[in-house]
């Protein structure tokens, strides 16, 4: 298995729009370059599309992030979302929260991971049980 780099929506849309967001998007360009020197895969999970995605202004941006800078997108899948089902549970979080826990459960796809956020204690509720999994705050 691979080393990731898993993108949620702040980390997204701090690349995608970094001059509104500027700090975020030097933390989050840093945590990618990085990434990019270890040969880490990057990944968007899909259902962080659905939190990102807000009409065309907005999609422009996304759509040349993921496509210029190697950034794949990881589908969800059946098993995917049992798993995410299953953090939620034993966080004792709400579905409220279910777009991080399929960030999670997609970083548990790979042998080690690495999260870039701006919601680092959601993401580290979640993770909690699992090293092979770190949180990156942008």
């Amino acid at each position: 298995m691979a080393e990731a780099l898993i993108l949620d929506s702040e980390a997204v849309n701090a690349l995608a729009h970094a001059r509104e967001r500027r700090v975020l998007a030097e933390r989050a360009r840093a945590i990618l370059a990085v990434a990019h020197e270890r040969r880490a895969l990057v990944r968007v999970p899909a259902p962080v599309l659905a939190e990102v995605c807000r009409g065309r202004r907005y999609d422009a941006a996304v759509e040349h992030l993921l496509g210029a800078r190697g950034i794949g997108v990881t589908e969800l899948t059946r098993a995917m979302a049992a798993v995410a089902g299953h953090l939620l549970a034993k966080a004792g979080l709400s579905s409220a929260h279910a777009v991080d826990a399929f960030v999670v459960a997609s970083a548990l796809a790979y042998e080690a991971a690495v999260i870039a956020t701006g919601d680092p204690r959601d993401l580290e509720r979640l993770a909690s049980s699992y090293q092979q999994v770190r949180i990156f705050a942008i």
